[in-house]
């Protein structure tokens, strides 16, 4: 085994097993999950920021002052929810640049990682609530909350039920190979 530029953060292996058909090392691998990682990022954050940047304008409509307090506050709600998934969803940025050139790259994938799945979370959290405020104000409460309900079940199902049960469908296929 060699070390990765001869550095002593982490093990570079000739060619890392990765139960695929890839000849690649350790290092290349990384590179590979962050420039992955990179692109979902790019289409996330473009999303979040739109969002939180027309949530910031609504106070300056003239309809906003006619909002009840429980539209008001849940609109409070909505703002620090999508500030905080355009935060998560940009830290990965951050960490690269605080990280650049540190051969911290297993590290940052990582830690992009978890910031992506956080980021996510907050993103369904803001589209719910952001459905259910929109939903409130133009028909019914009772309507927001169908609606709400119904967007939180089609993301979790998409986001997270979809891709449990195809990584559990190719184990079973895996499995079964010889």
């Amino acid at each position: 085994m060699t070390r990765d530029h001869g550095g002593p953060r982490h093990v570079d292996a000739v060619v890392a097993p990765t139960g695929d058909d890839r000849n690649e090392t350790f290092t290349e691998r990384m590179d590979r999950n962050w420039e992955e990682l990179l692109q979902e990022l790019r289409v996330t954050q473009t999303g979040a920021q739109i969002l939180t940047g027309f949530l910031l304008t609504l106070p300056f409509q003239a309809r906003f002052a006619d909002l009840d307090a429980f539209q008001r506050d849940l609109y409070l709600v909505l703002v620090v929810l999508a500030s905080l998934a355009t935060v998560l969803i940009i830290a990965p940025v951050s960490l690269h640049r605080l990280l650049f050139r540190r051969r911290l790259k297993p590290q940052l994938v990582d830690a992009g990682h978890w910031f992506a799945r956080a980021g996510l979370a907050a993103l369904a959290l803001v589209l719910t609530g952001a459905t259910v405020l929109l939903f409130d104000v133009v028909l019914s409460r009772a309507a927001g909350r169908v609606a709400g309900g119904a967007l939180l079940l089609v993301i979790a199902l998409a986001w997270v039920v979809l891709p449990h049960v195809i990584a559990r469908r190719a184990d079973a296929e895996d499995a079964g190979r010889p």
